[in-house]
């Protein structure tokens, strides 16, 4: 039986050896990750991961049940300041510590918000009638009744499902939406909700449109945008306060720059009928959801906003041009790519390819894996299911900040064709490939981050010895 002594000193070598060569060797195209910079995960292992700092509003004050959280309280209000920049909205709650708590917080305090004026002694009831995209045609899970929806919606007596209608797309691309068939469907439906976004994102949804034809209907339905995907490219790509959405969710370490949270940005205006809904959707935050709300990654997710909002701009525009670039490229080796190559395949960060020529996604996801290219294997819409995958999907937004521009995604769609065409193994290529990508941009450059992550570090260590040691090991390994 191995000793706790050797049990952590085989998890730590089978940890370095993980993280080298996710870090070193690996191409990580998987559209729903990234790798945190430096001082982002420092402070998501600073005193707070360790804490609590549960509040909630009681007669109109921020109350704390814990001491020792001043620090904690401050972050948490100026990350929100933070992230409101980002939107340009006026209501942010960070509690939830996913995307899809996110999408639960707004579905619960929904059915709160619908139920507030019912007679004393009548049944409460869900939402009458949502709107969403279907899952087979890139809609997300968490919107769907089997995620974050579950027993939220009423089911139809007559069928015994969900009362549920999916957002109608073009014939000819199924990747777009079709305005013309959807407002056809918003006055015959009139649903409580509309939940736009998806996990197969390509181009924009149709929120103005939308929010133009019930913005004068007597009882018009909540719009909600779930961002999750491009979350870090909001304004450049799509943004849906600017087109009339009341509540925009997403998780906060896609596309954006930040640790695995979840965040809901909200645009009511006091004085709206729909106001109080942000009032319950705080509350099903807390205490609703979420006790301990992780405030490492919270602390982690204020750095990563100061990231965001000082690097936006450049971020975003070579993100879009990356994922335009590796469609193009792709398609030149021979890949087909999904969407219309009018528009480059893509407005987003995320590239769709069709492998069913050379055998099931999940296989090729697994080829493409073993020669060091990390993708996600993905239904496409002509597919009976997920496990009958055709297709994969890439993102571009984690090498991008890796410093890959347009040029670099050549070599790389080469190599990929190499792996998925011919079943050729390129591995050693790819590794290769990678050392010319090891420098994370869109953060403080090194001289100036490293510093910082050693004070943070050094601090979170009580004992001076063990941390001069700490530092000392660090130093001979960086050195190694």
């Amino acid at each position: 039986m191995p000793t706790f002594a050797e049990k952590a000193q085989d998890l730590a070598a089978r940890t370095e050896r993980n993280s080298a060569w996710r870090q070193k060797e690996c191409f990580n195209l998987i559209p729903s990750e990234a790798t945190p910079s430096l001082l982002v995960k420092m402070c998501e292992i600073a005193d707070p991961c360790g804490r609590y700092a549960e509040h909630r509003t009681m007669k109109g004050e921020e109350v704390y049940f814990y001491q020792g959280t001043d620090f904690i309280r401050d972050v948490e209000v100026e990350c929100q300041r933070e992230m409101a920049a980002f939107f340009g909205c006026s209501d942010i709650e960070l509690r939830p510590i996913s995307g899809q708590m996110a999408n639960e917080c707004i579905f619960k305090g929904l059915v709160r918000f619908l139920n507030r004026g019912r007679a004393e002694g009548q049944l409460s009831r869900r939402i009458r009638l949502v709107f969403n995209n279907e899952l087979i045609y890139g809609g997300h899970l968490s919107a769907q009744p089997m995620g974050a929806l579950f027993n939220y919606v009423e089911e139809d007596p007559a069928t015994g499902k969900e009362r549920i209608v999916n957002l109608p797309v073009r014939k000819d691309n199924p990747y777009k939406p079709d305005p013309e068939a959807l407002g056809r469907l918003l006055e015959a439906h009139r649903p409580e909700l509309i939940v736009f976004g998806k996990s197969m994102f390509l181009y924009r949804e149709p929120v103005k449109y939308v929010a133009d034809i019930v913005k004068d209907w007597k009882d018009r339905p909540v719009l909600m945008f779930d961002m999750a995907h491009v979350l870090g490219l909001y304004g450049a790509f799509q943004a849906p306060f600017e087109e009339g959405a009341d509540l925009v969710t997403g998780s906060t370490h896609k596309t954006f720059f930040g640790t695995q949270r979840g965040v809901v940005a909200g645009n009511i205006a006091k004085g709206s009928p729909l106001r109080p809904l942000w009032t319950e959707i705080k509350g099903r935050a807390f205490p609703g959801s979420t006790s301990n709300h992780h405030l490492g990654t919270l602390l982690g997710l204020l750095m990563a906003a100061y990231e965001m909002n000082a690097f936006k701009a450049p971020f975003q525009a070579q993100v879009r041009a990356n994922a335009k670039a590796l469609a193009k490229a792709l398609r030149s080796h021979g890949v087909p790519v999904e969407g219309d190559p009018a528009d480059g395949y893509t407005e987003t960060h995320q590239v769709i390819i069709r492998v069913k020529a050379f055998g099931p996604g999940m296989e090729i996801a697994r080829r493409l894996e073993t020669n060091n290219v990390l993708t996600n294997y993905q239904a496409l819409p002509d597919d009976a299911t997920f496990l009958e995958s055709s297709g994969i999907r890439l993102g571009v937004q984690e090498m991008t900040r890796f410093g890959m521009v347009e040029k670099d995604f050549d070599t790389l769609a080469g190599l990929m064709a190499d792996i998925i065409i011919q079943g050729k193994p390129a591995g050693p290529a790819v590794a290769e490939y990678r050392k010319s990508f090891l420098k994370m941009g869109f953060t403080l450059p090194p001289a100036e981050a490293l510093p910082l992550a050693a004070r943070i570090l050094a601090a979170s260590i009580p004992d001076p010895g063990y941390a001069a040691a700490f530092v000392e090991n660090l130093r001979r390994v960086a050195g190694a």
